[in-house]
């Protein structure tokens, strides 16, 4: 499990602790530097426009304000609404062992264990899922839903080669082979004692910031309101042309939150049985460019804050121009290569575009 971080942005009686995550590209080890240059701002409405972990509006909810978290994917939203929009509901411990028992008298579904065998987990996992997803799915307070979802979420992907659904690949795991990447001691470890664990890690993260948060689920040009500063991390597209997927990623935990409708919504042409696509602008270099810039022209009154890497499309160049047409002084700021995990590019660079 990866180490807890700790900020102490604000005077708070119960430090919180944001929790451990395995989700591809988000800005949780970048949080003190990204902090560094909040700091220099002065607002008091934010809105973090493509949340993901919620890692950012996590932080923006630890410096005092009022926060709003949107993101296209339900799953990041629940995300969002068990650390965001929570103003301290809990679970105890009653709570995390009732959402893993077969309640007496219901019906279960096999849905995960009739579809995705072989897929993604074993047989006796997917069982697991099955239960714990739809008692999920039937529990009627929302926060306390949210956190064990999240647990859920983190859950899957600590069993997950790479943390993706990107592949039926349930074979490199179970492979008894020497290996030279993965971490197999959270692979086999028993899926109830991940879900403990990060059940408590949530909770530990809850706090009241003593303003009115929101979580969102929509495109992020249609967030309504305005805002003293928003906050975009656009899905990285490469120079390559290939993209972060994020639906294609984490199409799992989606279904996962939708579990009626799983059925209805699958790719069946889809070897590892993905949601059937939508139409995405970030996954297209033609299109990229364009949606960064309807981006900015939405939130142009704002204070932006743009998280974006140096190899990415459109070019450092191209965004900053974005931003000077719509008025803004900008301010663009690295860091020493920090390639992703997967990333071939070891010269790949975190940008962070301040323009006022």
């Amino acid at each position: 499990m990866m180490r807890q971080l700790e900020l102490t942005l604000v005077p708070r009686p119960h430090p919180a602790l944001f929790p451990s995550t395995r989700y591809q590209g988000s800005k949780r080890k970048l949080l003190p530097w990204i902090a560094s240059h909040l700091r220099e701002l002065r607002f008091d409405t934010a809105l973090d426009a493509m949340s993901g972990t919620a890692a950012v509006a996590y932080l923006l909810k630890q410096m005092g304000k009022q926060v709003v978290a949107n993101d296209r994917l339900f799953a990041n939203a629940e995300i969002a609404r068990a650390l965001i929009e929570n103003p301290g509901e809990r679970l105890c411990e009653e709570d995390i062992e009732k959402a893993m028992q077969p309640r007496p008298g219901v019906l279960y579904s096999r849905f995960i264990e009739e579809t995705f065998a072989g897929i993604y987990f074993t047989d006796e996992e997917n069982r697991w899922l099955d239960v714990v997803a739809q008692n999920l799915s039937r529990l009627r307070h929302p926060y306390r839903r949210a956190l064990l979802r999240f647990a859920l979420f983190q859950s899957c992907l600590a069993k997950r080669p790479y943390n993706l659904f990107h592949r039926k690949n349930l074979d490199l795991r179970l492979r008894e082979v020497k290996r030279g990447f993965g971490n197999k001691a959270a692979w086999d470890r028993p899926f109830p004692d991940h879900f403990r664990g990060f059940a408590r890690e949530a909770n530990a993260a809850v706090f009241d910031n003593s303003r009115e948060n929101r979580a969102l689920c929509g495109d992020a040009l249609e967030a309504p309101g305005r805002f003293d500063l928003v906050y975009l991390d656009p899905p990285y597209l490469r120079r390559d042309g290939s993209g972060a997927d994020y639906p294609g990623f984490y199409h799992f935990l989606e279904g996962i939150c939708d579990y009626s409708r799983w059925s209805e919504r699958l790719d069946r042409a889809s070897p590892h049985l993905r949601l059937k696509p939508e139409p995405d602008p970030w996954l297209n270099a033609s299109q990229a460019r364009p949606a960064f810039r309807r981006l900015i022209e939405r939130f142009a009154e704002s204070i932006l804050v743009v998280s974006f890497r140096s190899d990415g499309i459109p070019a450092e160049e191209e965004i900053a121009a974005m931003l000077r047409d719509a008025g803004k002084k900008v301010k663009v700021l690295r860091q020493a290569p920090r390639p992703y995990a997967l990333s071939r590019n070891r010269d790949s660079c975190e940008l962070l575009f301040v323009a006022k």
